[in-house]
């Protein structure tokens, strides 16, 4: 099924850019131009992407943790939190 039809993207195709390590609609974007014409379709690569594990999204979340560490604080690179963002609500 067509996910973009400015650019004749399926859904297949998104998952596959999604496998490459595309985690964000953005990422698909620039894999496939995917989103970048009407952007009607956004919501659904949002959609098809969810909320599983990214290797990306473990470094936007430690960045979010150490962003969020009051000044003085050490701050190990490198290290994946054990708390979700998910979690911090």
């Amino acid at each position: 099924m067509y996910v973009c039809s400015c650019f004749g993207i399926t859904e297949d195709q998104v998952r596959k850019h999604a496998d490459g390590g595309a985690c964000t609609p953005r990422q698909i974007a620039s894999a496939c131009k995917a989103g970048t014409d009407c952007g009607g379709c956004v919501r659904r690569i949002q959609a098809l992407l969810g909320r599983g594990e990214c290797p990306r999204r473990e470094l936007v979340e430690g960045r979010t943790e150490a962003a969020a560490a009051p000044a003085g604080s050490p701050v190990a690179f490198g290290t994946a939190p054990d708390v979700r963002l998910s979690d911090a609500a």
